[in-house]
């Protein structure tokens, strides 16, 4: 863990974060105060965690990949380099995320005063690379969002999102059944 900070503390009460067995930490991480991970949590260099963020076992945030913190993320989860994981989100059990995909919370940035509302990724979801998921949107069970898509809508169980706006499709058959992480 050399260059790595674990227990960030972003405030005088805040609580040093509780890690589960075999943690492995890059440098460059950082890790808040008030975060909670099981076991064999693991991060590439320059990962972010904010506080509030619950992770379970398996969990790996890879290189510069920042979780904002007031989300939970479930067990047998890969976020890739470069993912962006807003406040307000739930990423549920077997779930991958592509390199660069990108989740928003904010429906209408500067605008407007709005809650804020990331999306939910309910269990065996994966997100190709460079895909956006838009704010408040739930990713049904074993969906798949291809790479590069925008999602506008919630994606329903086992579809595929595909395109700019995503439309939804039939999951093909080589893409169905369970993501094994």
């Amino acid at each position: 863990m050399s260059n790595a900070i674990v227990g960030y503390e972003y405030e005088p009460d805040s609580r040093p974060p509780v890690l589960g067995e075999s943690p492995t930490i890059r440098s460059g991480t950082i890790i808040y105060n008030d975060v909670v991970s099981g076991d064999d949590f693991r991060t590439g260099h320059n990962a972010v965690v904010r506080e509030f963020t619950t992770l379970g076992d398996n969990v790996l945030v890879g290189t510069n990949t920042v979780i904002d913190g007031e989300t939970d993320v479930g067990s047998n989860v890969s976020l890739q380099t470069d993912v962006y994981v807003p406040t307000n989100t739930t990423i549920g059990d077997n779930v991958f995320v592509g390199p660069g995909a990108v989740m928003t919370n904010d429906p209408a940035p500067t605008r407007q005063q709005t809650s804020l509302r990331g999306p939910t990724l309910e269990d065996h979801v994966s997100v190709g690379a460079n895909a956006t998921v838009l704010p408040g949107l739930t990713i049904g069970r074993g969906s798949f969002v291809a790479a590069g898509s925008i999602v506008t809508r919630d994606v329903p169980e086992r579809r595929l999102a595909v395109g700019s706006p995503a439309t939804l499709e039939r999951l093909p058959e080589q893409l169905r059944g369970r993501n094994r992480l």
